[in-house]
């Protein structure tokens, strides 16, 4: 299934995106459209790192598809470049879901919001303000910024969180007094210098990146993830919602995101894996995807056959 590359406005930046029209004809198509899946990476990734393979299968199922780069990342416009910022980015998915409604074939009030890892947790915040969202699916959610500083720490120690905070709290002021941002890997090999240096890390995330990604991210965004909550918003989800945790994930705790999925009332799927482990080319993408598809065909179409034949339980 091929893709259109758009382009669509947030607060004034520029953001490129792919869109999946799907098929001309599919069994999700109601009056007013087909449903539009909105997606996009976690934790400094690109659209072309890893999410085409899960747009393709979501396109070829019969659904419309925008993946998109948040400003500063990837082919998206935006200065400074490789900042996250969680409002920004919030305004980001914000725009992308009214410009997925605006593509030809799309019913506008059917909008689902897919998330991996932070998107994740963005997907379920915006699920919950939104009257144009008819479900959620949060894969591997990171929710609790403060509990994967825990986390963190377990892994580094307390060495590795002072150096990448004191990092961050240097990039922020400089970046007040005009000067340019500290830089630092997105990820690295460990007891280097970056913000995710789990054994394995690495190799997983490089082996999903694309040609766009570039790994380094401002120093700031330790400072950035101890301000997501999304948990605080799970209560107000009222669409469907699928939270897929992996059991054995070093960089979104998994308790917490199942805290968050019991009080969205969510259907919930577990994964005996760690976080990069539901991308393709791993032995839980499949799993991870058909889910995914029998989620949506179950609650978009009502066809529980359908959904039955393509769950693999």
């Amino acid at each position: 299934m091929t893709y259109q590359t758009i382009t669509f406005e947030s607060h004034g930046t520029s953001c490129a995106a792919w869109f999946f029209p799907g098929p001309d004809i599919s069994g999700f198509d109601g009056p007013s459209g087909r449903p539009v899946v909105v997606m996009a990476h976690g934790f400094a990734g690109t659209k072309d790192s890893g999410l085409e393979p899960f747009a393709q299968r979501f396109a070829d199922a019969g659904l419309a598809v925008l993946a998109f780069d948040y400003r500063g990342f990837g082919l998206s416009d935006g200065e400074p470049r490789q900042r996250i910022s969680l409002s920004g980015q919030l305004d980001d998915y914000r725009a992308a879901i009214t410009a997925a409604g605006r593509q030809p074939g799309v019913d506008p009030n059917r909008v689902v919001v897919w998330g991996v890892s932070m998107s994740a947790g963005f997907a379920m915040i915006v699920a919950a303000e939104r009257d144009d969202v008819c479900a959620v699916i949060a894969a591997v959610p990171l929710v609790n910024g403060p509990a994967a500083g825990r986390l963190a720490y377990a892994e580094v120690g307390a060495a590795g969180i002072v150096s990448s905070t004191l990092s961050g709290i240097g990039s922020a002021v400089g970046a007040r007094m005009g000067r340019g941002p500290t830089m630092m890997p997105v990820v690295g090999r460990p007891g280097e210098r970056a913000a995710l240096t789990s054994p394995g890390y690495l190799e997983s995330y490089t082996a999903v990146a694309g040609p766009s990604w570039r790994n380094e991210v401002d120093a700031s965004v330790g400072l950035e993830i101890g301000r997501m909550r999304a948990d605080k918003h799970a209560a107000d989800i009222t669409v469907p919602a699928l939270v897929q945790i992996a059991d054995f994930d070093r960089a979104a705790p998994p308790h917490p995101a199942a805290k968050a999925a019991f009080a969205a009332r969510a259907e919930v799927r577990h994964y005996p894996c760690d976080h990069f482990d539901i991308f393709a080319g791993s032995d839980w993408f499949e799993p991870a995807v058909a889910h995914q598809l029998s989620f949506l065909t179950r609650h978009l179409t009502g066809d529980r056959e359908r959904a039955v034949a393509a769950d693999p339980r």
